[in-house]
């Protein structure tokens, strides 16, 4: 019998890291999160316990600080093709290299009227994201949002939806709206000179605003119109994929007090939510292919 190892990878996860960078009298944070891991030429590591290939995770650590202070890029997508760039140049036995990295948001404290230049406030649970994979002949470049927490109040409708024995939800024109947003979209174009903050408040802003104004009769046309309106906005992304929480908020029911509710009382959703995922993609488009 012969065994074949097939597809095999390994690095290291969740690697914390703050970045502290001095801008004269103003601090600017970044709070990253970093996965690193590897393809290769691995497998007398996995047959014969020849190690001489692997670099240790370890060390995968210590590079990803290493680079940290070398390299303060302000977008995370600058900062994963460093680390791509240097395992790829200094380690032959690596043949694909898939760096992850998520942000925690930090905006500052104002004091009075101005921004304090070192005090600093979590924005909630939001997060930043990218994630690349690169050998030495392509790249596939994603950047995204996850837990971007929205709702709406009104203008958002359910009904006429298929009902079957077990179907207790009656259809509404008006109810709340509550979801988590997370979002990952892919370049058209795969250049590492891409202003990649500019697109990513750009992609953020066109998000919210497209949920904050679209006339929706469900998270599913929601949904598509959010992901419609970053294609048509911006060229450079040729696909995102969107998954919208359906946070459940239950009006309730005051008539036995004898008071009427118009949509004012809502009972706080349970740790039951709905989900909706799909990814939009623009026709014609041969950009795609795995690395």
């Amino acid at each position: 019998m012969t065994i074949t190892l097939e597809q095999n990878n390994y690095g290291e996860s969740h690697v914390g890291l703050l970045r502290v960078m001095h801008r004269g009298s103003f601090h600017e944070v970044k709070d990253l999160d970093v996965s690193v891991r590897f393809d290769g030429d691995f497998e007398a590591a996995h047959s014969k316990g020849d190690n001489r290939n692997i670099l240790p995770s370890d060390t995968v650590k210590n590079t990803v600080h290493v680079l940290a202070r070398q390299y303060p890029a302000e977008a995370i997508e600058e900062f994963a093709l460093h680390i791509i760039e240097h395992f790829l140049t200094y380690n032959d036995q690596i043949s694909k290299v898939n760096v992850s990295v998520r942000e925690r948001l930090w905006s500052r404290i104002p004091v009075g009227d101005k921004p304090q230049a070192t005090a600093f406030i979590a924005n909630a649970s939001e997060k930043r994201t990218a994630q690349i994979q690169a050998t030495r002949e392509r790249m596939v470049l994603q950047s995204g949002i996850e837990d971007l927490t929205a709702m709406r109040t009104t203008s958002f409708s359910f009904e006429d939806f298929r009902r079957d024995p077990y179907t207790t939800l009656t259809g509404t024109r008006e109810r709340i709206f509550a979801t988590s947003i997370s979002a990952a979209w892919i370049y058209e174009i795969s250049e590492p000179d891409l202003p990649f903050s500019t697109m990513w408040h750009s992609a953020r802003k066109t998000l919210l605003e497209t949920f904050a104004a679209h006339e929706s009769r469900s998270p599913q046309h929601m949904l598509y119109a959010m992901g419609q309106a970053v294609l048509d906005n911006l060229e450079a992304i040729a696909e995102i994929r969107l998954a919208l929480t359906d946070n459940h908020y239950a009006l309730v029911d005051l008539k036995p007090f004898g008071m009427e509710n118009e949509n004012e009382v809502f009972s706080t959703a349970d740790a039951s939510h709905g989900i909706v995922e799909a990814t939009l993609r623009r026709e014609n488009d041969h950009h795609r292919g795995g690395v």
